[in-house]
This record gives C-alpha cells, sequence and structure tokens, in this order.
C-alpha cells in the first residue's frame, strides 16, 4: 500500500475513549492506545481507511492536508 502523501489522519480527541476498536483492523499495526487515546504513526499511515468505521463514536478521520474543519 502507497501513503497518501498529502492526506492527515486525524483522531477527534473529544470523542475517542480508547476503546482500541481501530487498532485491531490497521493492516500494518500502527495504531496504538496511549493515556486511553488513540495515537497513530502518521509517517507510516496508508489512509487504507479501514480504521475509520470500526470506530463507534467517529472519533477517526482523513483529511487532505491544507483543508480547514469546521468546527
Amino acid at each position: 500500500m502507497a501513503r497518501i502523501a498529502d492526506h492527515i489522519f486525524i483522531i477527534d480527541e473529544d470523542l475517542c475513549y480508547g476503546c482500541a476498536a481501530c487498532i485491531a483492523l490497521c493492516p500494518i499495526n500502527i495504531i496504538e492506545l496511549k493515556d486511553r487515546l488513540v495515537v497513530v504513526e502518521e509517517e507510516k499511515c496508508t489512509h487504507c481507511e479501514l480504521c475509520i468505521p470500526s470506530c463507534p463514536v467517529f472519533a477517526l478521520s482523513i483529511k487532505p492536508e491544507g483543508v480547514q474543519l469546521n468546527v
């Protein structure tokens, strides 16, 4: 899998509660829990998006770099 260089992985720390559902689905094992929050090795992430639908609170997303989110 190739990395999508112009995209970034977003974790909404206000929503993530550390259920770890996303960890099991990462095909390259770059997601872990630290202090009950998901941490992704961004430089290794291929942005396959397999983890995103596993999140029960929709805390994970990928967006094009430079795009502002309306929060």
